[in-house]
């Protein structure tokens, strides 16, 4: 494996603690946190997990950034797609080397990277947000990971046409994505998925409705909460008093090519097997 490298992200792990700290190594540079100073130089040609003390002798372990980490890192102008709902909605969108997915609401990026980083080099992520400041954020964080070629990124607001056609998947996180299903349809493959995230019931509602609406079959909506386990010699196992809990709601369904007249269409949400 090769060294950590003077210009690559490197996450600082907090020994005892487990707080994360993502720097960029440069020469003679240094990270200051409670624990003291770490010089850069004394990181850079190290191999990957290797421990690091602070100028107050506390123990760092160097990594390089996971995808999740880096996600997780991004400069927020806007609420992120959590991890614990990535792994749910890439699952959904079924996505691949090579694929073309369209993403409304681009806001900070962090799901931006990792849909970039899924459809590799060969494919495309075309990302739209009706604010400029905020695909500018976003595309200074997707360009700070390397991944600018793979992304093209444009001003859109909510149901206005999408200018690409025959995408593999679409993604849409927006106040109101029953407003972008309609052009999402046209521009999705014939049997590809769409998937959202939405915050509110109500809006869990009006979105599974227009899906319906619209020839979207095999609908599928999921909460995800994430607790954690404290795994103590002494104390024994229990769950951590805090806890990843509601972030939003989640969809997902497949463009269907049958004739349903949008008065007589239902939501499928299946029943528990």
């Amino acid at each position: 494996m090769r060294p950590l490298e003077y210009g690559e992200p490197v996450i600082l792990w907090e020994t005892g603690r487990g707080r994360t700290f993502l720097i960029t190594l440069t020469p003679g540079g240094s990270f200051h946190s409670h624990r003291g100073v770490i010089r850069h130089d004394d990181v850079a040609g190290k191999p990957e997990g290797t421990e690091v003390l602070s100028s107050t002798g506390h123990p760092f372990v160097a990594f390089r950034p996971r995808l999740a980490d880096r996600m997780m890192k991004v400069h927020r102008q806007t609420q992120i797609v959590y991890p614990k709902d990535a792994g749910w909605l890439i699952l959904a969108l079924d996505l691949f080397p090579g694929a073309r997915v369209i993403e409304m609401g681009t806001g900070s990026g962090a799901f931006t990277i990792l849909l970039a980083q899924l459809v590799g080099p060969t494919g495309r992520v075309y990302t739209y947000d009706r604010r400029p400041d905020f695909l500018y954020n976003a595309l200074q964080n997707i360009q700070k990971l390397g991944y600018a070629d793979r992304v093209e990124a444009q001003l859109l607001t909510a149901g206005e046409p999408f200018p690409v056609s025959d995408v593999d998947a679409v993604f849409l996180d927006l106040p109101t994505p029953w407003e972008a299903i309609p052009p999402a349809r046209e521009a999705l493959a014939p049997g590809r998925p769409l998937a959202l995230l939405v915050p509110t019931a109500e809006q869990l509602k009006q979105s599974v409705k227009t899906l319906a609406e619209h020839g979207f079959v095999w609908i599928e909506a999921v909460e995800i909460l994430e607790r954690r386990m404290l795994v103590r010699e002494r104390e024994g196992v229990r769950p951590l008093e805090r806890m990843v809990g509601f972030t939003g709601y989640l969809v997902s369904a497949r463009k269907a090519l049958v004739g349903r007249p949008a008065e007589a269409a239902t939501a499928d949400i299946p029943e528990e097997d």
